[in-house]
């Protein structure tokens, strides 16, 4: 059962999607205009079925979940909030998912919460020391609401562009046009301030005890596969790299059963312990 719901942390809403039952799975979505939680993680969270606990909340900023009033954006309050929605869900122990950004977010609350944290599933990840601001993810942070802003944005995040259908161009503007008021501080320009605010020094990567599994496009330009992951094979004690060819930024998208089949089986070793 997918049931949506309002959590309170420290006193500010947080829009959260919550199915199944067991092991619990926190995932974190990507930046950019009208990403959610739900938008970025339903799909997988059916597929993954009724066994596990999947929490996806839309970070502040984004979706439904405004930014906490005289708080700044940035890693240190996404990566809080993370923690207070399953501190707020009686959540103990739990793995984390997180995509883009949200990988960046995911990696910094396994060094932060390392009692909690089982497992970490970094998926076309920020938050490596050094990768730099590629043009195509300057131009996403700053597409404009709106059908030609929303096709531009898919048309960077996918390498097969039979996926950016008039279907999926509309939905997307839709959720651009729902999340506007929220995500309209995020992100401005100079934007390579913002790409540094989610980067991982070599001492938090290292505080890093879970195992983590780095999912990677080889033709992601968003995140480029070489800036975005060699750094943290270096730094990452217990780390190991997939990487999908012939795959833009969202491997969640452009292979999805593939995708799944990859996530179960690192979750589910774990399972039975």
């Amino acid at each position: 059962m997918t049931a949506l719901r309002t959590v309170a942390v420290d006193g500010s809403p947080v829009h959260v999607l919550e199915s199944g039952a067991g092991p619990a799975v926190l995932m974190l979505h990507g930046s950019g205009p009208g990403t959610t939680g739900s938008g970025a993680w339903a799909p997988t969270a059916q597929a993954l079925g009724a066994s596990w606990h999947v929490v996806a909340p839309d970070q502040a900023g984004f979706g439904r979940t405004p930014v906490p009033a005289g708080s700044p954006s940035g890693l240190r309050l996404w990566t809080e909030q993370a923690a207070g929605v399953m501190d707020a869900l009686g959540i103990e122990s739990y793995a984390v998912v997180g995509h883009s950004m949200g990988g960046a977010v995911a990696l910094a609350l396994a060094a932060a919460r390392p009692e909690r944290v089982t497992r970490v599933v970094a998926v076309s990840t920020m938050g490596a020391p050094g990768a730099p601001l590629s043009a195509d993810l300057d131009a996403l942070w700053a597409a404009p609401a709106g059908p030609l802003g929303a096709r531009d944005m898919l048309s960077r995040l996918l390498l097969d562009q039979a996926l950016v259908t008039d279907a999926a161009v509309e939905a997307r503007a839709a959720a651009m046009r729902d999340g506007a008021s929220a995500y309209a501080s995020l992100f401005p320009p100079p934007r390579a301030r913002w790409v540094d605010d989610l980067t991982l020094t070599a001492q938090t990567l290292a505080a890093i005890h879970a195992p983590v599994l780095l999912v990677h496009g080889a033709q992601d330009r968003v995140t480029p596969l070489e800036a975005a992951t060699r750094p943290l094979l270096e730094h990452l004690a217990d780390v190991r790299l997939h990487v999908f060819g012939r795959c833009g930024h969202v491997p969640a998208v452009e292979h999805p059963h593939e995708f799944r089949q990859l996530l179960s089986c690192f979750l589910g070793q774990d399972r039975g312990r």
